[in-house]
């Protein structure tokens, strides 16, 4: 086992978890990816059913914080628990690579959108609706 390292998409906090060692890492996301299945890294993330790690930044146990690497040497005295490390305490996503019928699998939302035309030369000159007040009618 190795001690693998993260950052923190929102405020650069690193995290360490204890891992074996090879490659299986797709990317780290602020967010979940549609379909992917999370355990927290104080659950046995390495079975096959599990597609990543949600980290909470700063407060997940079964991993090591450490601050910014751009942190003031004195505030990079933590101790093992990292506790100087407060983090963000927003929720980050570690993603593995899944395979399924031997192709990677793309999480749903992570192809090319598709192509919308826009508006250019169309745009309107105003608002819609009524010109304004009329006024008193002469009678």
């Amino acid at each position: 086992m190795v001690a693998v390292r993260y950052y923190c998409p929102r405020c650069e906090t690193v995290v360490a978890i204890e891992r074996d060692a090879y490659l299986s890492d797709k990317s780290v996301t602020p967010y979940p990816l549609e379909g992917w299945t999370y355990v927290s890294p104080d659950e046995d993330y390495e079975i096959p059913d599990v597609d990543g790690v949600r980290f909470v930044c700063g407060e997940s146990d079964g991993c090591t914080w450490e601050p910014p690497s751009g942190a003031a040497d004195e505030d990079r005295a933590g101790d093992e628990t990292g506790a100087d490390a407060d983090g963000c305490g927003e929720p980050f996503y570690l993603n593995f690579v899944t395979y399924e019928d031997g192709e990677e699998v793309d999480a749903a939302g992570t192809h090319e959108s598709e192509y919308v035309e826009l508006a250019e030369g169309r745009v309107p000159h105003g608002p819609r609706g009524p010109t304004g007040p009329q006024g008193p009618a002469n009678r």
